[in-house]
């Protein structure tokens, strides 16, 4: 198999409430996305794409590939509005002939290589696959008003990771046709908010759930950077 990775570092961060960019704030000194693409350099993948915010593309390439020695491998290109145009710019920047893709946020530093293989693996046997890990609290469901409307089964409860890893022709076809009709899309409140839920809604592949790890954290707020900061001796990422 032809395997690629799109990494996605081109969101403004605004929950962070910092004037840096969150793939540029830096843990143990070096800026986050550095940590990111040093766990894929470790990954089975042939080429790492990372998508960046429009005009970052040299700062990245110097300051953060460059500077820090990372594998020649990475491809830079530009990201859009929304997740999904930036999805989409990295698909289209892999190699033709890729088989499997990795897509992945660039603000997850924690993933390993267990974890890209048990998705890999499973993308291959099933088409679709992301990591994630079971909720350890009750979930509540809320009505209009904010009242507890329902109590959902936590066994079947997952909160979802990334890498969300798929046949690259199915979800280069999804992202394409989304590219295509999305205007038509959003005004009919359709909201996709990661790459399962286009396979989920616009394919009839199913997508299989594999373990993750509870440290593949997401640093959004300005708490998970001293979480960040606690894991990184853990993970020898200095």
């Amino acid at each position: 198999m032809k395997i690629g990775a799109v990494v996605l570092a081109a969101g403004s961060g605004s929950r962070m409430k910092s004037s840096v960019k969150k793939q540029y704030m830096e843990i143990g000194g070096k800026p986050l996305i550095y940590y990111t693409l040093k766990a894929f350099e470790k990954g089975p993948q042939e080429v790492t794409v990372l998508v960046t915010s429009p005009g970052d593309e040299e700062y990245c390439q110097k300051e953060i590939v460059e500077k820090y020695g990372l594998s020649s491998d990475i491809v830079i290109c530009a990201g859009g509005a929304e997740r999904y145009d930036s999805v989409y710019a990295g698909l289209m920047a892999l190699p033709k002939d890729t088989d499997i893709v990795m897509i992945h946020d660039g603000a997850r530093p924690f993933v390993n290589r267990q974890i890209m293989d048990r998705t890999v693996n499973a993308a291959a046997e099933y088409t679709a696959a992301v990591c994630g890990m079971p909720v350890k609290d009750t979930i509540k469901m809320a009505d209009n008003e904010g009242f507890a409307a329902s109590t959902p089964d936590r066994k079947k409860l997952w909160m979802v990771q990334t890498p969300q890893t798929f046949s690259y022709p199915l979800i280069k076809s999804l992202y394409e046709k989304l590219e295509q009709e999305k205007e038509v899309l959003i005004a009919h409140g359709l909201n996709i908010t990661d790459d399962a839920m286009l396979v989920e809604t616009f394919s009839d592949k199913k997508v299989k759930l594999v373990e993750g790890s509870y440290d593949n954290i997401k640093i959004t707020t300005p708490e998970d950077i001293a979480l960040a900061e606690s894991l990184i001796d853990k993970y020898d990422m200095i």
